[in-house]
């Protein structure tokens, strides 16, 4: 399988580690999660290998780091200008944490691990959790953030190919930016108004609700994408660059109080998944590696039933497992054929 068709299944997962919830929530009351983040790392990458799945891990640049003080050594010529104080990470490095707290800050072991991974691709989920929709900040300051977020990982020999917008903040206006520092794509949001993109204040109870509705209950549709005008209603990957992969559905963490209703969250993603193998589709499942930080066997057990029912397609050559850039380069490919047909 050498195309985008049979079926395509694409994961991306936003490591950030607690730069990724410093303004939502305590350290200590998130703690637990952090800490169980490399033994999940570990987990999924082992059962990517066994299933022969290809993922892209969109990793903040802060994490290639050791420390605050190697990190304060490295900020972008332009900080973002954020009208909420909170939502800047740079007052936060002012303060001295324990050592035994940087590794819920750090982690360029993980990041190592995960790049020795046949079929793994880091792609960056921004330098500093960049925020596009938030007032205050500008594309000049987010195209400073994003260059610095591609140089640690070249020093790490990681070429950045994709990108993830931290809080699903898409913002239309910085693609050309993304363009100009040599992002081939990004993941965009799913296309119902329930996933529409907006900044902290947009996002309304109701809307939460729904989409967790959304998580067990086919609310919105099955979120495949067609890689052409021919998919029979479905949406398309945009033909522009850089090139929109956008989400399918996001992997919800193992609840107990909601372990009742897990039989209908994995339907959910499985028919989405038999839907796109049989439409020649692709199907975007996305999640945190710190959604798996406690409850990792309940959590491992529930991604090996969707990984064994992608298992069962692809043997039936209806499906096959790219990472978001290989998804690109492909579709890019693709597009060049049709161009001179």
């Amino acid at each position: 399988m050498n195309n985008l068709s049979p079926g395509t299944l694409v994961i991306s997962l936003d490591l950030e580690l607690y730069w990724g919830m410093r303004d939502v929530v305590s350290l200590s009351d998130y703690q637990e999660n952090l800490i169980g983040v490399r033994r999940a790392i570990s987990a999924m990458l082992q059962l990517f290998t066994k299933y022969e799945v290809h993922a892209t891990w969109a990793t903040l640049g802060f994490l290639y780091y050791d420390s605050f003080e190697q990190l304060k050594d490295n900020l972008p010529p332009k900080l973002p200008s954020y009208s909420k104080d909170r939502l800047s990470p740079y007052e936060y490095i002012n303060h001295p944490i324990p050592p035994e707290e940087l590794e819920l800050h750090f982690c360029p072991d993980a990041i190592e691990s995960i790049a020795q991974c046949s079929g793994q691709e880091i792609a960056t989920h921004t330098f500093s959790h960049y925020y596009c929709l938030e007032e205050g900040q500008t594309q000049a300051e987010f195209k400073a953030d994003l260059q610095a977020a591609i140089a640690v990982a070249q020093q790490a020999n990681i070429n950045t190919k994709s990108l993830v917008f931290p809080r699903n903040q898409y913002n239309e206006a910085y693609l050309q930016a993304i363009a100009e520092c040599g992002i081939d794509c990004y993941r965009g949001n799913q296309k119902n108004a329930i996933y529409n993109e907006e900044n902290g204040d947009g996002d309304r109870p109701r809307k939460r609700i729904l989409r967790l509705l959304d998580a067990y209950f086919n609310l919105t549709g099955y979120n495949t994408y067609s890689r052409s005008h021919s998919g029979g209603g479905s949406s398309q990957l945009q033909s522009s660059y850089p090139i929109n992969i956008p989400a399918s559905h996001f992997l919800r963490p193992y609840s107990p109080k909601l372990k009742y209703l897990d039989r209908l969250r994995l339907r959910r993603i499985t028919s989405s998944l038999k839907h796109a193998a049989n439409r020649g589709e692709i199907y975007h499942l996305w999640w945190h590696p710190h959604n798996f930080g406690i409850n990792l066997a309940e959590n491992l057990n529930f991604l090996e039933q969707i990984l064994q029912s992608y298992q069962n397609l692809n043997r039936q050559n209806k499906m096959q497992s790219l990472n978001m850039g290989e998804v690109a380069d492909l579709y890019t490919s693709y597009e060049k054929q049709m161009s001179v047909v």
